[in-house]
């Protein structure tokens, strides 16, 4: 009887397989990424995620990768969890437009996560580039937190194309500007507190607003522009998508929301990606930046529940192998968990968290029973060998997000985990 093939834990698999990383630094020599290369592909778009916002090795190793992307790979695009509306005066920004001192301004009512240091070198790059790395925002207006972004700017188009409607788009900015904040964190208790003759109000003005856009697309376009009309139409878009946001994150608050209601901010943001790769020039790749939780290929669960389909499923499905995931992780240290504070300027505070050992079936885990520091698994590699003759035991089922664990199947989740051996919360926050 021929013997069973020996049976490998996945710890076993990362510790032949995993290509060690010499630098986080984001200006040291990228030869130690070309690993990469061949995780990437052809991939039009490359998402780069992390387990928590406000982590500095996070931060440094995004730099890095996006630094290997465009000067290596010949990526051409940034995009970022990021309101859609506020990115366009960025993108400006990034190739050239005012000084260097005017993206303070621009983020002045940002959460900071981490987009203020790839501008600066995006804006450094376009200077001897041709032609520019673009830059996109792809989120929902204010992170869920105001409808007022995107709102504003329509009005403006709505003044030169459609002006019998202003007084529609008066009554929703009146209504948003009651409960504007700086997240949805924030946002949607303050929502919740507003009549339901107001929220019905707003939803239905909105909707009468988009239809009517759809609609009458030929006339608007008559008076200005198509690209000017996409635009508008988009932010409008956005602050259809945000309103939906509202009700399902107050509903989630209160544990009554729907199945998987909070997926309206995904689809949404995954539908900017697609907007922005019809819209720049031929051949264009994408390299998206955004936590794990939005960029996985796999439906977001905690504790057996469905809780989101995420823009990274959607991309997947659009897109196929066009479309490449790239998790960040560490296994010690410390992470920022953001309670809830409505008193707090974006609706939670950042505590610095330390981390617990990794649990028995995360990814973290493996990367530590492993002995790895920092490192590079290509999990595309993985997948092809699990089980068969390879007698590779099944993939990781959880990996970090914050403090807590996000239940799924790690290998296909994500096409590569970069691991940092230690996380460390960013001292340089400001008044969060």
């Amino acid at each position: 009887m021929p013997a069973s093939p020996p049976h490998h834990t996945f710890a076993d698999w990362l510790r032949t397989h995993a290509v060690p990383l010499t630098h986080l630094d984001p200006e040291a020599p990228l030869d130690d990424l070309e690993p990469l290369r061949a995780i990437v592909g052809d991939a039009r778009v490359v998402a780069v995620g992390e387990s928590s916002h406000f982590i500095d090795e996070f931060a440094l190793m995004r730099e890095r990768i996006l630094r290997f992307l465009v000067e290596r790979c010949g990526f051409t695009a940034l995009a970022f969890e990021y309101g859609f509306s506020e990115g366009i005066p960025l993108d400006a920004w990034a190739q050239g437009d005012g000084t260097d001192d005017d993206l303070v301004a621009h983020l002045a009512t940002a959460i900071p996560v981490g987009v203020d240091e790839p501008l600066r070198r995006l804006r450094r790059h376009n200077r001897t580039a041709s032609p520019p790395v673009r830059f996109a925002g792809i989120d929902i207006p204010a992170a869920g937190g105001s409808l007022l972004p995107a709102l504003a700017p329509v009005a403006d188009y709505l003044r030169q194309v459609d002006p019998e409607t202003l007084p529609a788009l008066q009554t929703a900015t009146r209504i948003a500007e009651s409960f504007a904040r700086g997240s949805a964190a924030d946002a949607a208790p303050a929502w919740a507190r507003l009549s339901t003759t107001e929220q019905d109000t707003l939803t239905a003005t909105l909707t009468r607003l988009l239809i009517r856009f759809r609609s009458i697309e030929p006339l608007y376009v008559s008076r200005s522009d198509q690209h000017g009309y996409d635009i508008a139409l988009r932010r409008l878009e956005g602050a259809c998508h945000a309103d939906y946001t509202f009700r399902a994150m107050a509903d989630l608050f209160v544990g009554k929301g729907l199945t998987a209601d909070t997926s309206a901010r995904d689809v949404y943001m995954a539908e900017s990606v697609l907007w922005h790769l019809e819209r720049f020039e031929p051949g264009a790749r994408v390299v998206l930046v955004a936590h794990n939780a939005h960029i996985q290929k796999t439906p977001v669960s905690f504790n057996g529940h469905l809780t989101g389909l995420p823009m990274g499923q959607h991309l997947h499905r659009a897109l196929g192998d066009d479309y490449v995931a790239l998790g960040l992780t560490s296994t010690t240290g410390h992470t920022a968990d953001m309670p809830r504070d409505e008193n707090a300027r974006f609706g939670f505070t950042i505590e610095a968290t330390a981390l617990e050992p990794p649990e028995p079936g995360s990814i973290e885990a493996a990367f530590a029973d492993a002995g790895l520091r920092l490192s590079i698994a290509d999990l595309q590699q993985a997948r092809r060998e699990t089980g068969g003759s390879a007698g590779l035991a099944p993939g990781p089922d959880r990996i970090r997000i914050q403090s807590a664990y996000l239940h799924t199947p790690v290998l296909e989740a994500f096409d590569a985990i970069l691991h940092t051996p230690t996380s460390t919360v960013s001292a340089h926050l400001g008044n969060v």
